[in-house]
């Protein structure tokens, strides 16, 4: 009998936690829309506890996005679990998932527990999570590197709690494939009631092995893994979302398993979350990469136009990479690219479609032929756009041999006008340093990527930057064809971002602290200073009135002729 298994996405959870990432409450919804429509099993939301905006992009998930079950994580902690279920209660099917660690090195140094102390958390946790929802997941993280017998018990206690998934995540990217399907089978053999409840894995790349990971275990028993669109995630990232999937389902032959993932919806999720994430996907990237369908070699071209069999063991149509004839020009209107842009997967209100049409008739004015990355690239930018704080209304620059580069622009925020004109090194340096002179915002340049959205001289350009601000990094994204402009995109995007993670407001309230604990020792010390002259004027004053006073001795001196 073939085998369901479950695909539990993590891509706004552990997938944002990838350096640089911060997706607004917009794009987090437009993404659980698109991971809606590729069917996945459950949509971990976020972490509500972690802050009042990532609370309100769960909750808002929890509203809008039906199909899937919406996933909240929480730690041990009650307050932590509170939260999760005010921000997922309006979900169809809630899903609570607690953790806590369980190797001796996170007991003893993270947590500072013992192992009983922690066998009881796992236990509270599970038990107070219940109380909300019908389904538990609980995880034990580190599981890797905790020892086996004590897992055992944690699990249990976990499932006699009401657990009704639990999770053995290989949280550093430790594990090789038979050591973990050794682990995931001695907990199926020896967890009581685990028959009962799912088994998940989660499997960390740190070691490029995540997907043999959790292919591994799926071989000897566990039913869900948990993975991330692109292989999002902390450090190397996680299991690859697409590969996982591709794998079951091109390798039939080899394990018979199914998913319940509509595979055609890839390739769109793969470009959303990119463009959203502003994390490019590698040319060599398997199955959602741009070379995954690409043949150089002579060989491969002829054997691939005499049968595509020949090369290639899936078809781009199975992942949904579909090149589309060209179907809008200068002469479309709004209703068309409308129908166009729904028919894609994109939903713009009034103004975002506004702003794309605009976009849209530029670039029909520029290049002779729009194609569907061109549609797709100027959606995604004004997905990215809409909830930005600073807006880039003008930019104008100027170079040439010999001439010191020059650039100015206007940007504005919630009415008010940013201007500001600079040099640089070049076009893209002086209108990058402009932006941050209009802004007042100081940030380091770690980053820079250019790449062609399309093929030809008329390529639009998609510019990634990533920008060191406040000691925290943060990546923007920007289209256009004109590399200049879609510099200056990335920039503000990036310093949008910036502002979204409050990392300005910190500084200015850093500031404000310093400027008041500044003005309190100069106060103290003008107080020290006042006080000790008042003293220094007693004392002389006091020294004054002996030395005036004429001693006996020196009076009867004055009476002697």
């Amino acid at each position: 009998m073939t085998q369901r298994i479950y695909i539990f996405d993590t891509t706004l959870r552990d997938g944002e936690q990838a350096p640089g990432i911060s997706l607004n409450q917009r794009e987090k919804v437009e993404i659980a829309e698109q991971l809606a429509r590729l069917e996945v099993d459950i949509i971990e939301a976020g972490f509500p506890v972690s802050s009042p905006s990532e609370f309100e992009a769960v909750k808002a998930i929890a509203k809008n996005v039906k199909g899937p079950v919406i996933c909240a994580l929480a730690r041990t902690e009650r307050n932590d679990i509170d939260w999760a279920w005010e921000a997922i209660m309006f979900a169809e099917r809630p899903l609570i998932h607690t953790f806590v660690s369980t190797s001796e090195s996170h007991m003893k140094h993270q947590l500072k527990k013992t192992p009983k102390q922690v066998l009881e958390m796992a236990r509270d946790a599970v038990a107070y999570s219940r109380k909300y929802v019908e389904n538990v997941e609980f995880s034990a993280m580190d599981a890797t590197r905790s020892d086996a017998k004590f897992l055992y018990q944690v699990y249990t206690e976990a499932i006699k709690a009401g657990a009704t998934i639990i999770n053995v995540p290989d949280t550093v990217g430790y594990a090789v494939p038979d050591e973990f399907a050794a682990l995931v089978k001695g907990i199926i053999d020896n967890v009581p009631g685990v028959e009962d409840v799912v088994v998940s894995v989660h499997c960390h790349n740190d070691l490029g092995l995540a997907v043999a990971n959790s292919l591994a275990a799926i071989n000897v028993g566990a039913s869900q893994i948990e993975c991330a669109i692109n292989g999002l995630g902390e450090r190397a990232g996680n299991c690859s979302l697409e590969e996982v999937v591709m794998v079951i389902n091109t390798r039939k032959d080899a394990m018979d398993m199914t998913t319940g993932v509509n595979t055609r919806e890839i390739y769109q999720a793969s470009r959303l979350v990119s463009m959203l994430t502003g994390y490019s996907v590698q040319p060599n990237k398997a199955v959602v990469g741009d070379n995954a369908f690409a043949h150089e070699s002579g060989i491969h071209q002829d054997g691939v136009l005499k049968q595509r069999q020949t090369y290639e063991i899936m078809s781009p149509e199975d992942v949904g990479l579909v090149e589309s004839e060209i179907y809008l020009g200068k002469h479309s209107g709004r209703h068309a690219l409308k129908t166009k842009l729904e028919e894609m997967g994109f939903y713009l209100d009034d103004k975002g479609l506004e702003r794309a049409f605009i976009r849209f008739k530029e670039l029909a004015g520029k290049k002779k032929e729009i194609s569907v990355k061109d549609i797709e690239a100027i959606a995604l930018d004004e997905i990215r756009t809409l909830e930005e704080l600073f807006l880039l209304d003008y930019m104008q620059s100027s170079s040439g041999s010999g001439a010191i580069p020059i650039a100015a622009v206007k940007l504005s925020r919630e009415g008010k006008s940013y201007e500001a004109t600079s040099t640089g090194d070049g076009q893209v340096d002086a209108v990058c340093k402009a932006i941050l002179k209009a802004t007042k915002v100081k940030a380091k340049l770690k980053a820079y990527q250019v790449q062609a959205i399309t093929r030809g001289l008329d390529a639009m350009g998609d510019v990634t930057i990533k920008l060191d601000i406040e000691g925290h990094e943060v990546v923007g994204r920007g289209v256009s064809p004109d590399i200049i402009e879609a510099s200056a995109r990335a920039y503000v995007n990036a310093i949008n971002r910036a502002v979204q993670k409050g990392l300005l407001e910190k500084k200015k309230l850093a500031r404000k602290a310093k400027k008041t604990a500044s003005r309190g020792k100069s106060k103290a010390k003008k107080k020290t200073a006042s006080k000790t002259t008042t003293k220094a004027k007693k004392t002389a004053s006091k020294t004054a009135t002996k030395a005036k006073k004429p001693s006996k001795g020196g009076s009867k001196a004055r009476k002697k002729p």
